[in-house]
């Protein structure tokens, strides 16, 4: 087991795939950033067409494959072994860019923009394999990490790669030849290290390959339809794409109208806001305590709108004089905002983007994945279509400033997010509970690989106070469903989690003998469905600190679902403002904040050997003498 995200890199089944896919994206970049500026410079000497089409025409040529073959990529990763599929891609990347250099030899256009679309080909196949293998190579708790490191990879190479292309073409005059050989020699390492990528096998090797695109694509939007969490999820990502695509884009000229610096400053505003990125990613497993913490999402989207529009009122209204040098620029206070908010932007987008992904691919059902992965980019690429439209209606339309092109976009990025949020209240939820948990509580967890993975199980803990059900949602990596006294449940403010979180309300036979029994059958169709249960089998919040005696209620649990049951300890919650020490629980004020708490979890107990006596001697045991 890894202990930091950085160890995935020394282990073979992830290391020889990050730098595969890292190389990609890096040749990808050099590739067509040294094309664009050959276009920009020599476009007369190649083409009639102005730079500017030309420029358009680029952009165009690489995401069209993104429409056209997804659909088909999604399958194809479904259906055959993965790594095969990778060294089938990389060698085509070689044959591609032998194309490109014969292209920049001879400067010819239609080889070079053949080039440019093979690349976004090769692009459009690699993507869902690159989503769908990581849950195969990586634990479950190794796949925020994972996910982080691969957006930094990503993040990074597209960085390095622009730069790359950038300063090869621009030398003279052996600028094409240097960068023919440049990509030519990317894609064989890739190829290489391609090789050296453990075997993937198939998820669904029975799957008939759909060949038609349209009705493809059609039918894997109503498979993401019947989960709304992915589909929501899926229209949160591509909402980044569209939010980065629209920044990115506008960037150059917005050093230069509105900032007035050069191009010297155009590529460091670039490099913040890639290395912001990068932050952000690697800063999510340590956030997220190596889980997909959906908390992070919300706590993203308020950067990316908070930064965002603090970017507008930075440069509403900046008119430069003259062209500033590097050193100009960034001695001036307005600028340094400006590399400030562009720098927050990129570690929020960080935050916002990789529990997505995690998320996305967790949830996926595996036979699937390759093909809901193909749908997303999908509608990635849609919205950074969209982003141009956007671009253009504001700029060339009402004829507006880039700052206030950057305003709208914060703007519509807080509808966007307030929208998902209202439909998946799950997402705030969890926003909610992280941050508060966060200030109050430091809470360290002990032996959690003894909840199973996957599969069905019930949770039996000690019941110390009004907060423990938030305390073990935020610790257990699977999202329990708690079964609890029907008055907390409805416990003002707190309920709204608890009905997000599935919670299942329960009362006394001489209460409400209806709400009992359809307690008692929530449970049993939450087992039946793998789920894992909570319960507090004392049926009450202790008044002295001491146990309660178990109830009976797990025995009638087991005896309609024979399931594992799992023995877990609160220690440290006694005392605390949300139990009953010295009165009423939330009668006193907090003795401290970042107070420890410990979430102890047993080994787990098999259905035949269960009974109430048992479990709590476990649990007693678990828990000590500190409360």
């Amino acid at each position: 087991m890894s202990h930091n995200q950085f160890d995935l890199l020394k282990t073979r089944r992830f290391l020889p795939f990050f730098s595969t896919q890292f190389l990609g994206a890096f040749n990808d970049n050099v590739f067509k950033q040294s094309l664009i500026i050959l276009l920009a410079f020599n476009a007369a000497s190649m083409t009639d067409l102005p730079a500017s089409t030309l420029a358009n025409l680029c952009a165009g040529l690489f995401i069209l494959p993104f429409f056209l073959f997804s659909a088909t990529a999604g399958q194809l990763a479904d259906k055959y072994e993965k790594t095969k599929l990778i060294k089938i891609i990389k060698g085509a990347e070689i044959v591609i860019m032998l194309l490109a250099a014969i292209g920049f030899h001879f400067q010819q256009l239609w080889l070079l923009l053949t080039a440019l679309f093979l690349m976004g080909t090769h692009s459009t196949a690699f993507g869902p394999i690159k989503y769908a293998i990581l849950p195969q190579a990586l634990t479950k708790h190794e796949l925020v990490g994972g996910n982080a490191l691969v957006e930094m990879g990503t993040s990074l190479a597209i960085l390095f790669g622009s730069m790359l292309g950038g300063f090869l073409i621009a030398i003279k005059p052996d600028g094409k030849e240097l960068v023919s050989f440049t990509v030519l020699a990317i894609a064989v390492l890739g190829f290489i290290t391609s090789w050296r990528i453990p075997r993937a096998e198939s998820s669904n090797p029975d799957l008939k390959i759909n060949w038609n695109p349209i009705s493809e694509t059609w039918r894997n939007f109503q498979f993401i339809k019947q989960n709304r969490t992915i589909l929501l999820s899926i229209l949160a990502i591509s909402w980044f794409w569209f939010y980065g695509a629209t920044f990115l884009t506008q960037i150059p000229n917005y050093t230069k109208t509105v900032l007035g610096g050069d191009e010297h400053v155009v590529t460091f505003l670039l490099t913040v806001f890639s290395v912001g990125i990068a932050i952000g990613s690697l800063l999510c497993e340590r956030l997220s305590d190596k889980k997909v913490e959906l908390g992070l999402v919300p706590f993203g989207s308020i950067g990316l709108t908070c930064f965002g529009v603090d970017l507008y009122f930075a440069t509403h209204g900046l008119q430069p004089e003259t062209t500033q040098t590097f050193s100009q620029f960034i001695a001036n206070s307005t600028h340094q905002r400006v590399i400030f908010d562009l720098l927050g932007i990129g570690i929020f987008g960080g935050f916002y983007i990789v529990p997505l992904y995690a998320l996305i691919q967790a949830r996926s059902e595996p036979s699937h994945r390759a093909r809901i992965i193909a749908g997303n980019n999908i509608v990635n690429a849609f919205l950074m279509v969209l982003s141009a439209a956007l671009a253009i209606v504001v700029l060339s339309v009402f004829h507006r400033s880039i700052s206030e092109l950057f305003l709208v976009t914060a703007i519509l990025s807080a509808v966007v997010s307030l929208y998902i949020y209202t439909v998946i209240p799950e997402f705030f939820m969890r926003f909610l509970v992280w941050i508060f948990l966060s200030f109050f509580y430091k809470i360290k967890k002990n032996n959690l690989q003894h909840i199973p993975e996957e599969g069905a199980c019930v949770l039996v803990c000690n019941h110390v106070s009004f907060y423990d059900a938030l305390i073990l949602s935020a610790a257990i990596r699977r999202p329990p469903r708690f079964v609890m006294y029907h008055t907390i449940f409805k416990t003002p403010i707190l309920s709204f989690i608890f009905k997000t979180a599935k919670a299942i309300p329960i009362a006394p036979a001489k209460e409400d003998p209806a709400l009992l029994e359809k307690a008692y059958a929530d449970i049993a169709q939450a087992l039946a469905e793998g789920e894992v249960v909570c319960i507090f089998p004392e049926g009450r919040i202790t008044d002295t600190g001491e146990m309660y005696p178990f109830k009976n209620g797990i025995m009638r649990i087991i005896e309609q679902t024979p399931v594992p049951v799992v023995p877990i300890a609160l220690r440290g919650m006694w005392g605390s403002i949300s139990s009953r020490k010295d009165g009423a629980a939330f009668s006193k004020l907090p003795r401290r904040f970042r107070s420890p708490v410990e979430v102890n979890v047993g080994m787990p107990v098999m259905p035949s050997h269960v009974s109430p006596e048992l479990l709590q001697s476990k649990v007693a045991e678990l828990r000590g003498d500190w409360k």
